[in-house]
């Protein structure tokens, strides 16, 4: 697809628009166990505002990646038939990327097509503006996050930009959606941290109020 049509700065789609737009890069479905709880279909967003040295999903930012621009009712219309997948197993919508978080406000309309029996999920870095983290607080019930590493350098380091904005939503987050709505990941990277500066970012998490932690290495493909 033509970029211009889905860009990554439509992150910030005005509410007053009449129909948001998600540029779904991939639709996965029955997933059990990876992306939150019960059986989930994850949809993944194109574009990404970091450059992660280890990115495990390049084709997010690959201009030649396959886009589909859809509405909420396009997504609705593409995942309900698991609806009873999702009901029973207290499952539902995890959205990934890329950086779904970027696109709140077609959650938030996605959430009022689904209801309330499906459970939102949402994996993301923070590195978003306040705003769209304020938005997702209203329709997302559980946040995976993927911190890298509580060392700014570090964070900059593999990242290619600055960590205040993630930290920051970050400590936000857990006050105005509490420990239990939040798992946050804190990945050894072969190469960019060890295992002490792992244990120095499970501290620092704990002391902010994090209390689900995944600690996990990375596995060079």
């Amino acid at each position: 697809m033509d970029r211009t049509e889905v860009p990554y700065a439509s992150c910030a789609w005005d509410p007053d628009e009449t129909v948001p737009v998600f540029p779904l890069m991939a639709l996965s479905r029955h997933r059990l166990g990876s992306d939150g709880r019960g059986v989930t279909t994850l949809a993944a967003a194109w574009g990404c505002p970091l450059s992660c040295r280890m990115c495990l999903n390049p084709q997010c930012k690959d201009p030649k990646t396959p886009v589909r621009p859809v509405s909420p009712g396009d997504l609705y219309a593409m995942t309900r038939a698991d609806d009873l997948y999702f009901r029973a197993t207290l499952g539902g919508i995890t959205f990934g990327g890329g950086e779904p978080l970027s696109h709140a406000y077609f959650i938030k309309a996605f959430r009022k097509l689904a209801g309330d029996a499906w459970r939102i999920t949402v994996e993301t870095s923070l590195s978003v503006f306040p705003g769209l983290l304020a938005a997702a607080l209203q329709c997302v019930d559980e946040f995976i996050v993927d911190i890298k590493d509580m060392d700014p350098d570090i964070y900059r380091r593999y990242t290619g930009q600055e960590p205040d904005l993630a930290y920051a939503n970050l400590e936000s987050l857990l006050a105005a959606a509490g420990p239990e709505r939040v798992l946050v990941r804190v990945p050894l990277i072969p190469g960019f941290n060890t295992r002490e500066d792992v244990a120095r970012s499970e501290k620092a998490l704990r002391r902010m109020g994090a209390e689900r932690l995944d600690l996990f290495t990375y596995v060079e493909r």
